[in-house]
């Protein structure tokens, strides 16, 4: 018996990167294209009636603009998972999408590879970010204060994996870097999540940051 495809739309202006990350959709194992619009005004409009399981957006939109789209779909569909894809690097923009409700953020330029693995990354629960874009918010959390307990119950290994997401690795990065599987990474991420009482990599980081100060 085979999984379920999980169901993507897309939303961007422009007409030869929305059709390559489509064709990168359908050509994706476990993945089903089911839209792809143009602006924020058909999406809004749409994508109700589709409820695909995740949506990447685009920011810079003809109309209203990616985030603001975020912001309207999120709230009457909080089970939608939105992943910005995005050529931005500005803080605003970043943490205004992550306000909004996205679950991760990555650049166009990481290429089609990272896109896929930031859409199998937000499924398995976390919340990928382009290496640049967890610097920066790794840099944000730079001022809190020092001496989480919470930390403290953390394995070595553990540890180290949050050590590396610090750094903005993603789950590949993050195993090559130890030298495990992703699966292991994955597994030490859930239990890492459990331990810290968070729901996501940026929460982790927020307090793992506010120990090593």
């Amino acid at each position: 018996m085979t999984n379920t495809p999980k169901t993507i739309c897309i939303v961007e202006d422009k007409d030869d990167l929305r059709e390559a990350l489509s064709m990168m959709i359908r050509l994706t194992d476990g993945y089903q294209m089911t839209g792809a619009f143009k602006n924020a005004e058909d999406a809004i409009h749409h994508i109700p009636d589709i409820h695909p399981a995740a949506v990447l957006m685009d920011i810079n939109l003809p109309d209203a603009s990616g985030i603001q789209c975020v912001v309207t779909l999120k709230s009457k569909f909080p089970d939608i998972l939105f992943l910005m894809c995005t050529a931005y690097e500005d803080n605003d923009k970043i943490f205004s999408s992550l306000k909004a409700g996205a679950s991760g953020y990555i650049l166009k330029t990481d290429g089609p590879a990272k896109i896929v693995e930031a859409l199998d990354e937000l499924f398995a629960g976390g919340s990928p970010m382009s290496s640049s874009i967890a610097r920066k918010v790794v840099a944000s959390f730079s001022g809190l204060p020092a001496g989480n307990h919470l930390v403290q119950r953390l394995s070595d290994r553990e540890e180290a994996v949050l050590h590396c997401l610090a750094k903005g690795l993603m789950n590949k990065e993050v195993a090559d870097s130890l030298q495990i599987s992703q699966g292991t990474v994955k597994k030490h991420i859930q239990h890492i999540y459990e331990k810290l009482h968070v729901n996501t990599r940026v929460e982790a980081v927020n307090l793992y940051l506010g120990r090593t100060k």
